[in-house]
């Protein structure tokens, strides 16, 4: 799934949108018959990332809080930030700042080491704005 995850980035990132999520479903359903769980935290946080930027919000929104999901159940800290980091995002340029404070800052203080990393200045940085 890896390769996955990364070419669906690469298509994202040229805005072809349409083959990231091509891409996306596929490997989607590829974890649900194969069992190969280890990224579909990504996957879905990614899907998500790209739905917001395509204008589908509630989709986006939806893929995010799946993200979400699959993380905690994998006690995937890391992506759990990631995808709270984009949601995050969202919901603070709707002025949902109290919901995206909420969602960030007791995942965000989880951490106790590496804070060099750029998750963890994002999610900093994001934080601060919501304070602000």
């Amino acid at each position: 799934m890896h390769h996955v995850y990364h070419l669906a980035t690469a298509y994202g990132r040229s805005g072809e949108y349409d083959s990231a999520f091509d891409l996306l479903t596929k490997g989607i359903r590829a974890i649900e018959t194969t069992g190969e769980h280890m990224f579909e935290a990504e996957l879905y946080r990614l899907r998500g990332e790209l739905l917001l930027k395509t204008d589908r919000a509630n989709e986006g929104e939806g893929s995010l809080m799946t993200a979400l999901a699959v993380a905690r159940r994998q006690q995937a800290r890391a992506w759990e930030l990631r995808a709270a980091i984009v949601l995050a995002h969202h919901w603070s340029e709707y002025g949902k700042t109290p919901a995206a404070r909420d969602l960030l800052s007791p995942i965000h203080g989880w951490f106790t080491e590496g804070f060099d990393t750029r998750d963890l200045k994002e999610a900093k940085a994001l934080l601060a704005a919501l304070d602000a």
